[in-house]
């Protein structure tokens, strides 16, 4: 049976798991929710955050459904869902209007027109989707730090706006494997921006901070100042690639490298770890000679492919540091690691400082990007300018995984069309999702 209370769901796609979770309103106050469940599987069918095997990624994602559905006790229909890409660009543009010869407040008109004037510096792809349009800043008469212009008086009105690009084949598919499992997508977010919404306080967002998650194919980073997200980056490095170098020095199978991952994250002491195979002798390994594996590794992640994304390439732009989350951040050590190679303050996201309760067993920081997925829809509700998404039309298509065959050639043709028009069209679908906002 489907029961429709007042819920917030989201669902993360991932390379090493499938989450969703479940928030239910307070009816007495929107902005109160309470996590109420969350169910998980092992991701099957997906690699660095890529779908390789369209079947198997369908079983993932309708197990975790299921999970979370046995445990709120009723039927999931729908849902916001967050996932990670490859080639995901992220890129800066300024724009610039004039309110007129008189002073007078800003209307909905006005901020569609300058993010027409900062989107046409830009050239986005046929194969790609711009995600997300991003306001970073606004300014009026020069007049930085504000918030949101609608109604503010003034004669120009400025603005720097991000936008975050995605090749079109991994929404689709991400879209399809999600509608074939019976979910209905509800919106599309990049998984960076939810796992810096679920580990960053307000406090830190504002002074200047960057949230680094490492999961298990994927490194994803958001780097915020003054409140607002200024660049997102993903670099195809995770926690496989630790289990792959621990298999190998250590002469271990896949699994028993992984299984040695796992105990070293939890470790409370550096006693020898005793790893049974069936068929083969007990293997014996020193905790300290596999922490300075995983270090090395760690050590190139940080130095060769991190350090260079940081804007201006200045650590010290961002006083609130990292903050740290995936299940890669349980690594003994990681803190200083990563201290000392940048030399500003560093700390592990906990969800249990989250002012939404999660429940036992599913409080650790692999699940940073549920409560985000949360807190992106809340603050969406409160902000709708905070993140601007194009229409469900652009990156449905009208097909899904149960398209028929003359849906998909319906699809191709305007594709081909959308490509034609190029960035009229893309501005046309950001007009059209303001006006669907207010």
């Amino acid at each position: 049976m489907f029961k429709e209370p007042d819920t917030l769901i989201g669902l993360g796609v991932g390379t090493t798991k499938i989450a969703v979770i479940v928030a239910e309103r307070d009816p007495r106050s929107r902005e109160t929710i309470q996590i109420i469940g969350i169910g998980s599987t092992p991701s099957l069918g997906i690699r660095k955050g890529l779908i390789v095997n369209l079947e198997q990624a369908v079983r993932s994602v309708r197990t975790a459904v299921k999970d979370a559905e046995n445990m709120v006790g009723y039927a999931l229909n729908q849902a916001v869902v967050s996932f990670n890409a490859g080639d995901v660009s992220s890129v800066m543009s300024s724009g610039m209007v004039a309110l007129g010869l008189r002073a007078r407040p800003v209307e909905v008109e006005d901020v569609e027109r300058v993010i027409e004037a900062a989107q046409t510096e830009l050239s986005i792809p046929a194969n790609k989707i711009a995600l997300h349009t991003i306001p970073v800043r606004y300014s009026i008469d020069g007049n930085f730090g504000i918030e949101d212009p609608l109604g503010m008086t003034g004669m120009r009105l400025e603005m720097e706006l991000q936008t975050i690009t995605v090749p079109t084949p991994y929404v689709q598919n991400i879209v399809n494997c999600v509608e074939a499992s019976g979910i209905k997508v509800d919106g599309l977010v990049i998984k960076p921006i939810t796992s810096a919404l679920g580990a960053l306080t307000e406090e830190e967002m504002r002074i200047g901070a960057v949230s680094l998650c490492i999961g298990g194919g994927t490194t994803g980073l958001t780097f915020y100042r003054d409140g607002r997200p200024v660049k997102v980056a993903i670099v195809p490095i995770g926690g496989d690639h630790i289990t792959n170098d621990l298999a190998s020095v250590l002469r271990l199978p896949l699994n028993k490298a992984e299984e040695l991952k796992k105990r070293l994250f939890v470790a409370e002491n550096d006693d020898p770890i005793k790893l049974d195979s069936k068929g083969q002798q007990q293997r014996t390994i020193d905790p300290n000679v596999a922490l300075e594996i995983i270090a090395c590794r760690l050590e190139e992640l940080f130095t060769e492919h991190v350090a260079p994304l940081i804007p201006e390439h200045d650590p010290k732009l961002f006083p609130g540091g990292f903050i740290l989350s995936g299940g890669v951040a349980k690594t003994p050590g990681i803190e200083d690691l990563l201290s000392d190679i940048f030399k500003i303050p560093v700390r592990v996201a906990d969800p249990r400082d989250s002012y939404h309760q999660m429940p036992p067993g599913r409080d650790d920081t692999s699940y940073i990007n549920a409560i985000g997925t949360i807190r992106y829809m809340l603050s969406k509700e409160r902000n709708p300018y905070r993140f601007i998404d194009p229409p469900v039309s652009l990156w449905r298509g009208g097909s899904g995984a149960h398209g028929s065959r003359r849906d998909n050639r319906d699809k191709n043709e305007r594709s081909k069309q959308r490509s034609g028009q190029g960035m009229k069209n893309f501005l046309e679908k950001i007009k059209e999702s303001l006006k669907e906002l207010f």
